[in-house]
């Protein structure tokens, strides 16, 4: 009998293998102690190791770390466990963005920090998995538990004997806070914080004292009963008088479509969602922090909604439908564009992780996501005049003019070349800034893994991201999409990927500035010093490992490039410089920009 996760889906491991699942699913955990013997040796009973194995348990065979005196010898006894692997990075919030970027493939991950300054540090990275509502274990290595209580004064703190600033400022952006500071309480704060990030999807905080992770401890003697938490279950009879109530809605809609939105994972409710769309014969989108959860091959497939700057016709269709169900949306200034999305609440249906709202009302509470699509797919009559509308009034996209072969390289040439990129063995990491509009609008071949950083929107997130989510699945190779403002803020750890021998190829799209700060609100602090980027990755590559580079300026020149990036060195990690006007950017962007402008820039409301 498969052990369960959560409401999580799972999968069964083999023997000595740790199981990497699709993306947005965790790894089972082994359902009982390895055969051979059901004790582990003094010098292996110890908290260090009982966390370590606790980890590979749920799946992490890779932990991102910043070495700090209170935090060394922990490290030493994570190393020791075979099957995990320590990941030295070269800032804690890169550390944090890395263990964002794996838990987006392997469905968990975890970083090992220091005290307040490695955990103020990593904070940021920290509340941006809380928004994109990720498992994920932050682990910090406290004070030696011999000083709590007391009124001493400790090194890497605000110079106050209290120890408790760091734990204040991670409440806000976990769901569960673990001190420990004595060996009695370990087992039990331990297992409650894993066990609770991966019921709740969210990350949480492991304070460990530094003198405790070498201690043999009876309690860790043995192998650790597996997690079994009990999965999520919907209210049988609200569940039925939701799924009659959205039928009914429904069936008696004239042009109906559903769109996807990003808490569908969260929800791990993308396969139910799809079911639904087979049944009803509706037309198909995805908001745009949603994209890649759903097939865009799917026959009813129609694209981005994401109001005035989605993909070609889909807002048409979308806003003029008389019935739309959205399944976990996120409606934020960002993804309604300055708050200008031309929907209308009694023609919604909104389905969030566990509540559905038909309409304005009736709500029905304790109904699961992917339970009540389900449900409703095996209820709901098939009407494809949506779809239909679509395809009759669809024009395809026309291909960007034909460039003079040394004539500057234009951003719209540049992504038509990596579209040609994509299959079923690569993913794409999209960086925030124009990089969201210009990814958004490439088509992801089945299998195709695709993520990036909307809720949150910080920039210098995929140059983490890319590293763990590389190092999550190795099977797939990374296409990464950064601007050279987002690069400059977070850019020493391509020396990471590059020690950890991953094969990543980075577009670094070089317009000199915060180009999507310049389309909300213009001025000469958006403006960034030039580098010469090659040049600065061939300084951290330094003849160690297998790193190459090449700085292009037109269409002759990418060619070359990528043909280099994907035959010659496509076992190496590939930078590509390109280098674009500032002023190239996409339509998309030049169109959010100025809502957004509008949205920020809104008078008070009269007192």
């Amino acid at each position: 009998m498969d052990t369960v996760i959560g409401s999580i889906d799972t999968c069964n491991p083999t023997t000595g293998d740790i199981c990497r699942p699709p993306n947005g699913t965790v790894s089972t955990v082994q359902t009982s102690p390895p055969a051979h013997s059901t004790t582990i040796s003094p010098c292996d009973a110890t908290l260090g190791r009982y966390l370590a194995r606790r980890l590979v348990e749920i799946g992490v065979t890779d932990v991102f770390s910043v070495p700090g005196d209170f935090n060394l010898t922990l490290l030493d006894h994570l190393i020791a466990e075979p099957s995990l692997k320590l990941i030295g990075c070269c800032n804690e919030l890169n550390a944090g963005y890395a263990a964002d970027g794996y838990a987006r493939s392997r469905g968990v991950g975890a970083c090992v920090v220091t005290f307040t300054v490695g955990g103020l540090s990593v904070l940021n990275a920290i509340a941006g998995a809380y928004s994109e509502n990720l498992p994920l274990i932050c682990i910090v290595g406290g004070p030696n538990s011999n000083d709590y209580g007391t009124s001493r004064i400790l090194h890497h703190t605000i110079g106050l004997p209290d120890f408790t600033q760091e734990l204040r400022c991670f409440q806000a952006v976990t769901c569960y806070q673990a001190v420990i500071n004595n060996l009695e309480e370990a087992h039990e704060l331990i297992d409650t914080a894993i066990s609770t990030a991966l019921k709740e999807s969210k990350p949480v905080y492991i304070s460990i004292s530094c003198n405790l992770p070498a201690i043999p401890m009876p309690t860790f003697s043995r192998h650790p009963v597996p997690f079994s938490l009990a999965p999520k279950v919907s209210n049988l009879m609200g569940l039925d008088a939701a799924v009659e109530a959205a039928a009914e809605f429904l069936n008696k809609a004239v042009k109906p479509v559903l769109v996807g939105g990003p808490k569908m994972r969260v929800a791990k409710a993308a396969d139910a969602f799809v079911e639904l769309a087979d049944a009803s014969g509706y037309g198909v989108a995805v908001m745009p922090s949603a994209k890649g959860q759903v097939p865009e091959h799917h026959k009813h497939f129609i694209g981005t909604y994401w109001g005035a700057v989605s993909t070609a016709f889909c807002a048409e269709i979308v806003e003029s439908a008389d019935a739309y169900l959205f399944a976990g949306p996120i409606f934020n200034d960002y993804s309604s564009v300055g708050y200008s999305l031309l929907l209308k609440k009694e023609k919604a249906i909104i389905v969030q992780p566990d509540r559905v709202t038909i309409g304005n009302g009736p709500a029905f509470g304790c109904v699961l996501m992917k339970d009540f699509l389900s449900g409703l797919a095996k209820r709901i009559k098939h009407n494809n005049t949506a779809y239909e509308n679509y395809h009759r009034i669809f024009v395809p996209e026309g291909k960007p003019l034909r460039e003079n072969p040394k004539e500057p390289l234009r951003v719209n040439v540049l992504f038509q070349h990596i579209q040609n990129l994509l299959s079923s063995e690569t993913a794409v990491l999209a960086e925030t800034g124009d990089s969201w509009f210009n990814c958004q609008k490439l088509k992801l071949p089945e299998g195709c893994g695709y993520e990036f950083q909307m809720q949150y929107g910080s920039i210098g997130w995929s140059v983490g991201a890319t590293l763990g989510y590389a190092q999550a699945i190795p099977n797939k190779r990374v296409i990464a999409c950064i601007g050279d403002g987002s690069f400059q803020v977070t850019a020493q750890d391509v020396s990471t990927m590059i020690r950890c021998g991953q094969k990543t190829i980075i577009f670094l799209i070089n317009n000199g500035g915060y180009t999507i700060e310049v389309e909300i609100h213009d001025g000469p602090y958006n403006v960034i010093k030039n580098w010469n980027y090659t040049a600065f990755v061939e300084a951290i590559h330094n003849g160690e490992g297998k790193c190459w580079t090449a700085k292009v300026r037109c269409e002759d020149e990418l060619v070359k490039a990528i043909s280099t990036a994907t035959n010659e060195e496509k076992e190496s990690f590939c930078f590509i410089e390109v280098i674009v006007h500032k002023d190239d950017t996409s339509k998309e962007l030049l169109e959010w920009g100025s809502r957004v402008s509008a949205a920020n820039s809104r008078p008070p409301n009269p007192q």
